[in-house]
């Protein structure tokens, strides 16, 4: 009876202390999640006051920022579209596109964009080729693919990527193209990625010129 007992008692108390921890991880999800929530707060007002801020700058102000991000915008599009003709892409225009979305008149936003539109971009890609090839071009399966797509993005956290990714998938299924859409998928990346890193290089040339002569947009 004692031996029986004390069983009884080493078990109760392991589950006391797994009741215990539990409680724990709990209390510590449920405080990251608080974390989270107001961080992304806090980002979301910030990003609110430099919008309030922007439109309180002179006019003066407005119109030489605005000049510069076009001119430079103007630039890595043309950089980016040119060599596409001469390396035979149909629809080298999406490396344009792709230019003017990254380009930012900050070096830092731009590094942030082309991250987002890369990895859109990829896992777009990924995600439609494979739907396509595993299930067919098919209203269900793009509403599956689309699904699929944002959340891979908000899984590896880049939640910022979603709506590209969600486009690049729409672009596969959707949109009717020549040849195997492995091609077309293949050419809608590279094309991508050479447009981000046309617009990463044009910008981080003219934020060093701009240093080198002390001009401030």
């Amino acid at each position: 009876m004692q031996a029986e007992r004390a069983v009884e008692r080493r078990v109760g108390e392991g589950r006391a202390e797994r009741a215990v921890e539990d409680a724990v991880r709990t209390e510590a999800a449920v405080a990251e999640t608080r974390r989270a929530d107001r961080d992304t707060s806090r980002i979301r007002w910030l990003r609110d006051q430099v919008t309030r801020l922007r439109k309180r700058l002179p006019l003066r102000r407005r119109f030489s920022g605005g000049l510069a991000h076009g001119v430079m915008s103007a630039v890595a599009a043309l950089l980016a579209y040119l060599p596409t003709q001469f390396l035979g892409l149909r629809e080298g225009f999406w490396a344009a596109i792709t230019a003017v979305a990254v380009a930012q008149t900050e070096f830092g936003a731009t590094r942030s964009t082309a991250r987002d539109q890369f990895t859109g971009a990829a896992v777009g890609g990924v995600v439609g080729l494979g739907a396509y090839l595993g299930l067919g071009p098919s209203l269900p399966t793009y509403a599956a693919a689309v699904v699929l797509a944002i959340l891979v993005c908000w899984l590896v956290n880049v939640a910022s990527a979603c709506r590209l990714a969600a486009i690049t998938t729409t672009i596969i299924l959707l949109v009717p193209h020549l040849g195997p859409v492995e091609r077309m998928a293949g050419s809608r990346v590279i094309e991508v990625g050479w447009g981000v890193c046309v617009a990463i290089v044009t910008v981080w040339l003219v934020t060093r010129l701009n240093q080198r002569i002390g001009i401030k947009l």
